[in-house]
């Protein structure tokens, strides 16, 4: 094998000793320094916000993935046929469902199985969009929420209950509902 020699540049005597650079990042600074206190001065328009009191809720684009929730249908009946593909297709593992049949004689005994359980990891949870995509009964929704907290790790388990309360209603065909399938 050949042996390839690679030459280094000659630096100057101020780009060894790095003052170009130095001078560089000083001025950066400088300048953001003066753009802060011309703000403070009243001179600019603020550019930063002020978390607790103004809030992104109206300047939040189109295409944000919040957190994940369920949804029911317009009738209240759940959407989640348990098909376990969003729990599948979960990068970081967050969503764990138990399915569960249901009765005979229940009015809607068409649809084999529904949730039992259903819970999602909000500290695991990274976002990605891909439940809501890989979902074929569109029953689990990414909300406009980016403020999420709680006390304890517990808290940030999302059980069945508290996300069909966050959920909402969404209305549309649901093939789970659909007679003709």
């Amino acid at each position: 094998m050949a042996t390839i020699v690679v030459q280094r540049p000659k630096l100057a005597w101020h780009e060894r000793w790095f003052l170009s650079t130095l001078a560089k990042g000083l001025k950066i600074t400088l300048s953001h320094g003066l753009k802060t206190f011309l703000q403070i001065a009243g001179k600019k328009p603020k550019v930063t916000m002020e978390y607790p009191e103004q809030k992104w809720d109206e300047h939040l684009p189109e295409h944000y993935r919040g957190a994940p929730t369920l949804v029911t249908d317009e009738h209240g009946r759940e959407r989640c046929v348990s098909c376990q593909l969003c729990e599948f297709i979960c990068p970081p593992k967050a969503i764990k469902i138990t399915p569960g049949e249901i009765p005979s004689d229940d009015p809607w005994a068409k649809v084999e199985k529904r949730p039992q359980a259903f819970d999602i990891d909000m500290i695991r949870c990274i976002y990605c969009g891909m439940c809501e995509e890989v979902c074929p009964e569109q029953a689990i929704f990414l909300r406009k929420d980016y403020a999420i907290t709680g006390l304890s790790r517990k808290e940030m388990v999302h059980d069945k209950a508290k996300l069909y309360e966050i959920g909402g209603v969404r209305t549309g065909l649901v093939n789970k509902w659909n007679e003709l399938k």
